[in-house]
């Protein structure tokens, strides 16, 4: 799996924001609030720990892997129908109704996609290449479709945008937990419950005033 820093925090902290709530407009609402913590507590970071020191070697790497697919040849991939194989995989097999033997095969058609993604290849040059984007974008689009279906096998109950076929109740104990994603030292996805934290004096009043 690649290595992408912070790709597993952004997902559980969206998860954590809206829960069962997916009306969109939160999402205004969410960067006001999350855009100005995020500036500064970066602003801090940034003062309280001086200039940062920047790995070489890993950003060579980085470049390089990032321009692979121009050397790939003819018989290289298409990374734009290796996107459209993965949207109907998620669409048909993770889509508004969830069922455990759906997701088991989505798992596997998306291992056999992430192998197809690292064979995408592109003709042309850097500047305005949607090909080169693309085959760099279904790298992380892969990452986060697996996340989704871990933690939705995990989560044996509906719940919110959660809809299972074969647990179609709400179950009370799972309101206790998040399911924090994360990657291994050896590199693979693992996935966990965690417990919520106490909510706060000020939300439970709140809670209890809207009913």
């Amino acid at each position: 799996m690649s290595s992408i820093p912070g790709l597993f925090a952004a997902g559980e902290c969206a998860a954590g924001i809206n829960g069962a709530n997916r009306l969109g407009g939160n999402s205004l609402s969410d960067l006001l609030v999350f855009g100005k913590r995020a500036g500064r507590y970066a602003a801090e970071f940034a003062k309280n720990n001086g200039p940062a020191s920047i790995n070489e070697q890993s950003l060579q790497s980085t470049a390089t892997a990032a321009l692979e697919p121009f050397e790939r040849g003819p018989s290289a991939e298409n990374p734009y129908l290796v996107q459209h194989n993965l949207q109907e995989t998620m669409q048909n097999l993770v889509g508004i109704v969830r069922i455990e033997s759906e997701m088991q095969q989505a798992l596997q058609e998306i291992d056999q996609l992430r192998a197809r993604a690292e064979r995408a290849g592109i003709a042309g040059n850097r500047e305005y290449n949607n090909g080169w984007h693309t085959s760099i974008d279904i790298q992380n689009m892969i990452v986060v479709s697996e996340a989704i279906t871990r933690a939705a096998l995990l989560r044996k109950e509906s719940r919110g945008a959660q809809f299972r076929e074969d647990f179609p109740d709400k179950e009370s104990e799972w309101g206790k937990y998040n399911i924090v994603i994360r990657q291994g030292d050896g590199g693979g996805m693992l996935v966990e419950k965690r417990p919520l934290e106490p909510m706060p004096d000020e939300l439970t009043a709140v809670v209890k005033e809207m009913k």
